[in-house]
């Protein structure tokens, strides 16, 4: 029998844009091709649209590759990775505690990857002596399963 993976040694997700992004994406692309296209003929006439309507597309799954993984050894966050042994505490951000950790309490060094259609936080407290970075803040579409994941305490009162 094979041994069954349990969420507190391993995590994944994706950050995937919603379907408003790609219809938005979609439709600026092709209000700007046809202002380029303005009744011209020729070339001009349908260059563009073939053109921005793929690059918009692209840029939205661009946007939409990010993923989060906790792994028994490290957390990955997009393409950086930290070896578990660093991390220190961990806690999920309300929609005031995410406004104030990205606004007036964000640390110039803090480690941040938020997307705005991902509504969960997730700050990661590190201690790492040779990385000045004191924590990660980066969106979760499950932050209390993250954290499960994580198996970290809750920062102590003086650190958040």
């Amino acid at each position: 029998m094979g041994s069954a993976t349990t969420i507190t040694d391993t995590y994944r997700e994706r950050w995937t844009v919603p379907w408003w992004g790609w219809a938005g994406a979609a439709a600026v692309a092709t209000l700007l091709a046809a202002e380029i296209h303005l009744g011209h003929d020729g070339l001009r006439s349908w260059l563009p649209y073939v053109l921005l309507i793929p690059l918009a597309l692209l840029a939205v799954a661009a946007l939409g590759r990010l993923t989060v993984v906790v792994t028994a050894e490290e957390l990955h966050v997009d393409d950086a990775h930290i070896p578990r042994r660093f991390l220190l505490a961990a806690e999920a951000l309300d929609a005031d505690g995410r406004r104030e950790a990205l606004g007036p309490e964000l640390d110039p060094v803090a480690f941040v990857v938020h997307r705005p259609w991902v509504r969960g936080t997730v700050r990661v407290y590190l201690d790492d002596p040779d990385d000045p970075t004191p924590y990660w803040i980066f969106s979760s579409r499950r932050p209390q399963a993250l954290l499960d994941a994580l198996d970290l305490p809750l920062p102590a009162p003086d650190e958040s």
